[in-house]
């Protein structure tokens, strides 16, 4: 026993000299990033830069589009606006896409020149005042897999009405990514300091990936080992001579103790939720995803019922809904068209006879029987959900997850497959928005709960909720500090 708590001493002291200088760059990244997230394009602020669409300005129908072969299936489609003007985004494979005009049904330019970008920039940002960066494939804020199918990237900067980095896509000449320089200036000590980007050089790193577990690992053990230390040398029955609980009389030393005592359990699930967030070995990796091409079942869907956007835009209009893209989509096999506006509200258009129907949201027994094709399995619990509940919640958009949709109502759904999934479908889009095995389940405690407290009921306290992040991570923060002092008067001890 006497050799066990050597060796934590030991490794304890050793490990804290470089340790402790990681930890408080991990404090105070934190603490910005309540506030200020990694650059990201969400969808609400997306659409509210689209003009609308209107019936008399647009637009050749989809069987007309050049490029399209009559086996061409129409799902998938999205009718928007690039550069301010309509067209057709098309999804021609799983890692290929088209842009068409709206106006002509003419393909648009592929590769997106450096115009198209200038004008899709000024478009988005409201801005006439623009300067063209060049290309890029992948830097420092465009690391999320999402953009994989848009790269290379165009990088332009605009000036108002903030001054920002927009990315484009060389595929589409949509804009796909909006970095304001103030947020990018306040990540240097946020997000991309947390998260040691600057050691990630591409979207999939596997070097930067190993660096992170192993530095996390590294600093739970320095963490875990600290507390036990602190116990250790608390005397819980008596004092020292010098009357105090603890034995160390350097006010450096003694603040460590007693700051290790107050807030080292916090600081050890925060490094230890921190390594969880890795996924290290894949141990929260599902064994199977959600079967989507059968649940859509888009390959024998007829949409000769709604081939014609301007009834689309007409109908939609006779209910006073103003649209800024329409997406073509199906249910089992079932079309359907999914409108948004400018504030991310949906109305679904279905054909209907000869006539067109327009409803803000399916019925749960239509979800159901099309979702029974996303698992080989039972359905074996199904539950209407009004508002979030643990696993399903909406987070502001600083967060990292804060760009996922997270509409209401829901119906979630559980399989009785090997990982006893549990999917979360929107009642008004029909989108899977969520889908967690058992073991993603388990990790959604291990990492979200315990690094960010992001339960429903925390969420909504707010203030108070960050106000608590903030005062612990001062706490770790106090730690870190007095042990990187305390590491370097040992290192200059012992070095001279």
């Amino acid at each position: 026993m006497g050799k066990m708590k050597r060796l934590v001493y030991l490794a304890h002291r050793w490990m804290g000299i470089g340790g402790c200088v990681l930890m408080l760059l991990w404090f105070i990244s934190g603490v910005v990033m309540l506030y200020v997230g990694y650059p990201k394009l969400t969808p609400s602020e997306r659409l509210a830069t689209l003009p609308a669409l209107t019936e008399d300005a647009c637009c050749v129908p989809l069987g007309d589009l050049e490029g399209r072969s009559p086996g061409d299936s129409m799902a998938m489609a999205v009718l928007t606006s690039i550069g301010g003007r309509p067209a057709y985004v098309l999804r021609k494979a799983p890692d290929r896409m088209q842009a068409v005009s709206a106006l002509t049904g003419s393909a648009l330019q592929k590769p997106a020149t450096a115009g198209d970008a200038m004008l899709s920039a000024q478009a988005f940002a409201g801005a006439t005042a623009s300067t063209y960066l060049g290309e890029v494939q992948e830097d420092r804020w465009t690391h999320g897999r999402g953009l994989d199918i848009h790269r290379p990237l165009h990088k332009v900067q605009v000036s108002s009405p903030e001054p920002s980095t927009l990315y484009v896509s060389s595929a589409t000449g949509q804009v796909v990514l909006d970095a304001p320089h103030s947020q990018q200036r306040w990540n240097y000590v946020g997000a991309w300091l947390h998260w040691l980007y600057m050691l990630r050089f591409q979207s999939v790193d596997p070097v930067w990936s190993w660096i992170v577990i192993v530095l996390s690992g590294a600093g739970t053990v320095l963490a875990a080992s600290g507390v036990c230390v602190g116990i250790w040398r608390w005397r819980f029955r008596g004092r020292y001579k010098s009357g105090s609980r603890s034995p160390y009389r350097s006010p450096m030393m003694k603040w460590h103790h007693m700051g290790g005592l107050l807030f080292g359990a916090f600081l050890c699930l925060w490094i230890f939720s921190g390594l969880m967030s890795m996924n290290p070995g894949r141990v929260f990796s599902p064994h199977a995803s959600p079967d989507m091409a059968s649940y859509r079942g888009a390959a024998a869907t007829d949409f000769s019922g709604l081939h014609d956007p301007r009834r689309i835009l007409a109908a939609l209009s006779d209910t006073g809904f103003v649209p800024v893209e329409l997406a073509w989509l199906s249910l089992a096999g079932q079309p359907y068209v999914l409108a948004y506006d400018a504030a991310a509200d949906t109305r679904l258009v279905r054909a209907e006879g000869k006539g067109l129907s327009v409803g803000d949201r399916w019925r749960p027994e239509e979800i159901r029987s099309a979702a029974a094709a996303l698992f080989q399995a039972d359905i074996v619990r199904q539950s209407l959900l009004s508002e979030y509940d643990a696993y399903y919640y909406q987070r502001h958009a600083e967060a990292m997850n804060g760009g996922a949709k997270r509409g209401l109502p829901v119906l979630m759904l559980e399989f009785a497959d090997p990982d006893n999934t549990r999917v979360y479908v929107d009642l008004r889009t029909a989108d899977v928005n969520l889908s967690l095995a058992r073991s993603e389940r388990a990790g959604r405690w291990l990492f979200y709960f315990l690094h960010s407290w992001d339960t429903p009921p925390l969420l909504k306290a707010g203030g108070l909720r960050d106000a608590a992040m903030i005062l612990l991570s001062l706490g770790g923060a106090l730690i870190a500090m007095t042990g990187i002092v305390i590491g370097w008067r040992r290192l200059f001890r012992d070095v001279r």
